[in-house]
């Protein structure tokens, strides 16, 4: 991981963002965020592994689950997928798990489906984080036309904690003056890590990523010499380091939303991968 410029933090809070879909009853931004982590074997991703990750979707949406997922592709870094399920609260993510051990028809689908997707996996690993309303800015909770996610993570250094709340207070006092498009949803980790932050910035088009760089001038103004004196001097002296990835939202590996499916089906109902075609049988010897 890298360590963080200003230029390149500002650039993080500077795109265009939200939150994620949540259980189906869960105030939005959800509280709770639970993604799971899978890195894909080389020559496994892609259509091979949509169709293993299909079955899950398939199993989940037999039986109308409340609870819906998104599914996210790496577009850059180590080729990666994550799942993000968000939950109101700790007690909904119990009622949840406890309901789908109950179904036993769903339990083996799932148990089936996760043998079959495990060859496909270098290695798997799970995290948990908790909304930060404090310093997130203007979250976006309708993913529906969001097409594409940057996944920012910083790496805070132990005690600096109030220190990471005024660099976030920085951040979004100058994105308010400067009037900006920019707005994202900040979780804290809670399990699976350290002093940690995620940022979730989700974008409709590749468009939206210009536009966030493009504002960054607009975010220096408004921050002013001496705010960025001090702007820098807190990264340094609060932030261990980051890192920077994008993703594409996978519809055929996400469990949408039914209302998200009915306003665009093309997107995210699309037509279900084609299995690999039959190689052909061996020509017969003519008998001498």
């Amino acid at each position: 991981m890298k360590i963080v410029s200003c230029v390149l933090l500002g650039t993080f809070f500077a795109a265009a963002g939200g939150a994620l879909v949540a259980a189906q009853e869960a105030p939005v931004p959800p509280k709770v965020l639970q993604i799971t982590r899978e890195f894909i074997k080389p020559g496994k991703s892609g259509a091979v592994h949509d169709r293993s990750e299909s079955n899950f979707v398939q199993a989940m949406a037999r039986t109308k689950w409340p609870t819906h997922y998104i599914a996210l592709n790496s577009l850059s870094g180590k080729s990666r997928a994550l799942y993000l399920t968000g939950y109101p609260s700790f007690e909904a993510w119990q009622k949840d798990n406890d309901a789908v051990e109950k179904n036993a028809a769903l339990m083996g689908e799932l148990d089936r489906a996760s043998v079959s997707d495990g060859e496909l996996l270098d290695s798997l690993d799970q995290f948990v984080f908790y909304y930060d309303p404090d310093t997130s800015y203007r979250p976006n909770p309708d993913l529906s036309e969001a097409r594409y996610m940057e996944v920012s993570v910083f790496h805070i250094r132990p005690g600096h904690d109030k220190d990471w709340e005024q660099l976030a207070k920085m951040v979004i006092d100058a994105h308010q003056k400067a009037g900006t498009s920019a707005h994202w949803a900040t979780y804290e980790m809670a399990y699976g890590g350290g002093d940690e932050y995620l940022i979730l910035s989700a974008d409709k088009s590749m468009a939206d990523i210009d536009k966030g760089f493009a504002e960054g001038k607009e975010f220096e103004g408004a921050m002013g010499e001496e705010g960025m004196k001090k702007f820098r001097e807190l990264i340094s002296s609060t932030i261990e380091s980051s890192d920077s990835e994008l993703f594409a939202i996978n519809p055929r590996q996400s469990y949408a939303p039914e209302e998200w499916i009915k306003a665009n089906p093309e997107f995210w109902k699309p037509k279900a991968p084609a299995a690999p075609a039959a190689k052909p049988a061996p020509e017969k010897k003519p008998t001498p």
